[in-house]
Formats: C-alpha cells, sequence, structure tokens
C-alpha cells in the first residue's frame, strides 16, 4: 500500500516539496550512478561499541558533474508569475526547443518564493551529451535568495558548495524488470505440485461477495522503473576523480570524469541513472551521529 499504484514512473526526475526542507542555499543536486563498493573504515563514532576498529559497509559512488543556473522562477500564490532565463550552452538545443533571450533579473518585491531551474554539465562525463534539467529550490529568506542567485549566475555549482557532510535523501527511479507474475511482483507462496490452473498465482482471486477482484490481490503487472525515495543517507567521503579511480574503470560505467560523492547504502536506480539529492527531510539522530574514517575502497 506505501507504494501504490505500481506503476512506470511518468519522468525520471521526480518532483519535490521544497518547502517542506529547510537550510541555506541551494537544497539539492543532480547526480548519476556509478555502482557500489565496500568501503573498508573506521569507525569513530562517539559511544560506539565498533569505535576504533575496521569496519566494512556498504557505498554507493554517485558521480556530480558541476551544474548551472538556466532560469530563475519567481511564485505568488502557488504560481509561476515571472521567469527570467539567465543563461545556457549550445547543448540545452537539444532539451529545450525553443529559448528566449537572456535577460537580467528585476528587482521584484511582491512574491512568495524563487527557485532556480537548474542542468548539469553532463558532456564531462561518459554517461551522455543531452543534460538534465530540474527546478531545486532555496532555502533562506527572500533577500538571502536573491544574493545567492545573483552570485551564482554564470558560474558553475560544484557538489562540494551544496552538499558535503551530513544526511542527504535521493530521489529516482527504480530499475525496471517489465511485467512479471504475482509470486516475484508481491512475493506469494507456490502451490502444491500438483495444483490445477497454475502454480505461480493465487488461489483465489476474490470471493463471490462482493463480486469484484480488489486491488488487494497479487496480480501480474509492472514490476520496477517505479519512483522510490530513501531517506538519510549518510555522506562518507566527497572529492576528485583522480582519488577513486581504477585502471580499468567502473563496471558498465567508465572512469569518474568529474566529482564524486559517496553515500552509505544502496539507492534507487542502475547505473548511469540520474538522481535527485536533497536535504535531509527528516533527519535521523542515530544515523547523523555516526562518522567513519574512509582507509580503502574496493
Amino acid at each position: 500500500m506505501q507504494v501504490w499504484p505500481r506503476k512506470r514512473a511518468a519522468r525520471i526526475l521526480p518532483s519535490v516539496n521544497w518547502g517542506a526542507l529547510s537550510g541555506s542555499g541551494l537544497l539539492g543536486f543532480l547526480a548519476y550512478k556509478v555502482g557500489m563498493a565496500s568501503i573498508y573504515a573506521k569507525d569513530i563514532t562517539e559511544d560506539s561499541m565498533m569505535k576504533t576498529k575496521k569496519v566494512v559497509i556498504p557505498g554507493t559512488i554517485l558521480e556530480c558533474p558541476e551544474m548551472k543556473i538556466f532560469s530563475v522562477r519567481f511564485y505568488k500564490n502557488g504560481k509561476v508569475i515571472k521567469d527570467f532565463i539567465v543563461g545556457f550552452d549550445d547543448e540545452l538545443k537539444r532539451k529545450v526547443k525553443k529559448i528566449k533571450e537572456t535577460k537580467k533579473i528585476d528587482d521584484l518585491k511582491d512574491f512568495d518564493d524563487v527557485r532556480v531551474i537548474v542542468y548539469s554539465d553532463v558532456k564531462k562525463t561518459g554517461v551522455k551529451k543531452n543534460p538534465d534539467i530540474a527546478e531545486i529550490g532555496l532555502g533562506g529568506g527572500k533577500d538571502e535568495k536573491l544574493n545567492w542567485i545573483k552570485e551564482k549566475i554564470g558560474k558553475e555549482i560544484s557538489i562540494e558548495s551544496v552538499l558535503k557532510q551530513g544526511l542527504v535523501d535521493v530521489r529516482g527511479v527504480s530499475k525496471g524488470k517489465g511485467l512479471q507474475g504475482p509470486v516475484k511482483r508481491f512475493g506469494i507462496s507456490l502451490k502444491q505440485y500438483k495444483s490445477e490452473k497454475g502454480r505461480r498465482r493465487p488461489g483465489s482471486l476474490a470471493p463471490w461477495t462482493p463480486s469484484r477482484v480488489t486491488f488487494r490481490t497479487a496480480m501480474a503487472g509492472q514490476m520496477g522503473f517505479h519512483t522510490r525515495l530513501t531517506y538519510n543517507n549518510l555522506i562518507l567521503k566527497t572529492g576528485k576523480p583522480e582519488e577513486i579511480n581504477k585502471n580499468e574503470g567502473f563496471h558498465k560505467y567508465g572512469k569518474i570524469k568529474t566529482n564524486y560523492i559517496i553515500l552509505r547504502g544502496s539507492v534507487p536506480g542502475p547505473k548511469k541513472r540520474v538522481l535527485l539529492l536533497t536535504k535531509a527531510l527528516r533527519e535521523s539522530k542515530k544515523q547523523s551521529k555516526k562518522k567513519f574514517e574512509i582507509l580503502e575502497i574496493r
């Protein structure tokens, strides 16, 4: 019921309720999944039973190319009242069909919120050429938001200036697995080997009364390619590509060419999937206290 309906996601980058997040500056960042690795680290968490001992924890490596501001969007009563295009590259012509002339931001006073439309400089990576575009909210007061925007227009925004330490939430689309039966999709048990009308299906779809099949019945259908969100992923490390690259590159990804970030645990999506990292919505005190000193990455 938590993840209903189980249908294909309408788009790769999900929408975010930016008003619910707190913080200052940019509240999110675009990243591309490289893969998972075993992180050999020393636990330096206070009052931990494993303190000063060597532990092996699962980690996910994400490549985070720099982002640039495409346009600035002003809101009033939940509706867009003004949209200023402040800059674009030639690569955006493949993504945006009609690009108006760039304008300077007017000093609007009658607005409730201001957000930025950013695009990733993905051409620097080996993933693809077309940049991904997303709307990302800002934290702080009105003047603080406008000052941050004016300072960053025409400049590159790096992952280290937005998310360097602490906890983050990861939003993305999971790996698609197509049409699957009820055993794999819902985990129901196989019937006895002599059963008629199939072993890998429910014994009954519904009773006589009410004479309909409810949506709770385990049936075949789409599995995977769903919008999913993982909370409180601990940032283990951010760094430059020369610190982590292997000679042969990463499996089914290649070499990292821009900045990267390592998160504790797993995140949704296959390799090369674009993900949206945001500041933690409901920060876990237990997770935020954990600290690790990375010794080796395998």
